[in-house]
């Protein structure tokens, strides 16, 4: 499995300049090995509390003394307002290590999903221990649920994001890690992306979901915007309602920059687990329409309100999110 996805990017270029003036790929995506001299090394530390946690509703399954999974008919949710930033990145931490432990060992590869936003600040106690240590990093293949379409070296791309904050302190696999090709087009990123899923599934490093066909990621972590934005589906924008497509594009987001991919509603809502982390008070108006009966200023469903995962949805708050519930 592991080889299937190293092979996609072992003759690929570095990171930056080399990646943006490097001719098309015939195949799709880029796994980035080697960042740029700008870009930081490995580094670890330490911590460990928890916190009040609320729940909307139990869930059916357990793996140790963590919730986990529901039907897409039974779907279960819970609810978990921390006191502080910090009990809220240590309870994600071990959320996280519970589930790549169960599906390393229940299917020998662990699909996790990234965003941008404040997600990567939150998965900080993952680069320490005793994570850093007891997780197997080689089962783990990670992705993008959205992306900026611009050079990997960029301050807006959430690659950078993610490897400053995150990947470049822990030992994944180079090959294991799927950025978009961003010397394409929004819509050829797009696109290439998702030919790159569907290999993907095809050599079973992706599952895929028996209810609706589409990629079934094992975890996706999602933030969400002021607006209840999730990925770059915004609110009253067309792509709310697309439901073919794995991977669509953007070109008129309301918040820069303009170009971007994003997964579909389909594939976030096949995933097995997602997690929404919405810290701040900046979230609260959203929070609660979305959870707490209230409704938006223009009445529209809000794109946050559209996640419904086969499996279990967990909502990671805190208490200045979780103000108006």
């Amino acid at each position: 499995m592991a080889s299937a996805s190293l092979s996609l990017s072992s003759t690929l270029p570095t990171l930056s300049s080399a990646l943006r003036t490097s001719p098309k790929l015939s195949f799709p995506l880029h796994s980035l090995s080697v960042p740029s001299n700008s870009l930081p090394a490995f580094s670890l530390s330490s911590s460990l509390t928890f916190s009040r946690v609320s729940r909307l509703h139990p869930t059916k399954r357990q793996l140790g003394s963590r919730s986990l999974g529901a039907s897409a008919t039974d779907m279960a949710s819970e609810k978990k307002v921390f006191d502080s930033g910090e009990d809220l990145a240590v309870s994600l931490a071990k959320y996280t290590a519970d589930l790549s432990d169960h599906f390393a060992k229940k299917r020998g590869a662990f699909t996790v999903v990234l965003s941008g936003g404040s997600l990567i600040k939150c998965l900080r106690k993952l680069v320490e221990p005793p994570y850093i240590d007891s997780i197997d990093w080689s089962k783990w293949h990670v992705f993008w649920a959205d992306e900026r379409v611009v050079p990997k070296d960029h301050v807006d791309s959430n690659y950078k994001l993610a490897f400053d904050g995150f990947l470049s302190q822990v030992p994944i696999l180079p090959g294991h890690v799927y950025a978009i090709n961003d010397a394409l087009s929004a819509e050829g990123a797009a696109d290439d992306y998702e030919t790159c899923l569907k290999h993907l599934v095809s050599t079973k490093v992706v599952d895929v979901s028996a209810a609706s066909g589409f990629p079934k990621f094992d975890l996706m972590l999602l933030g969400m915007g002021p607006d209840g934005h999730v990925a770059s589906l915004f609110p009253g924008h067309p792509l709310l309602s697309e439901n073919q497509k794995w991977v669509t594009f953007i070109k008129d987001s309301p918040k820069p920059p303009p170009e971007r991919i994003t997964f579909t509603f389909p594939v976030i809502n096949s995933s097995a687990h997602i997690a929404v982390v919405a810290p701040g008070a900046s979230k609260a108006d959203a929070l609660y329409t979305a959870l707490g009966g209230g409704s938006s200023q223009n009445a529209e469903t809000l794109p946050v309100q559209k996640v419904a995962p086969e499996g279990v949805l967990t909502w990671f708050l805190d208490k200045d999110a979780a103000s108006k519930l």
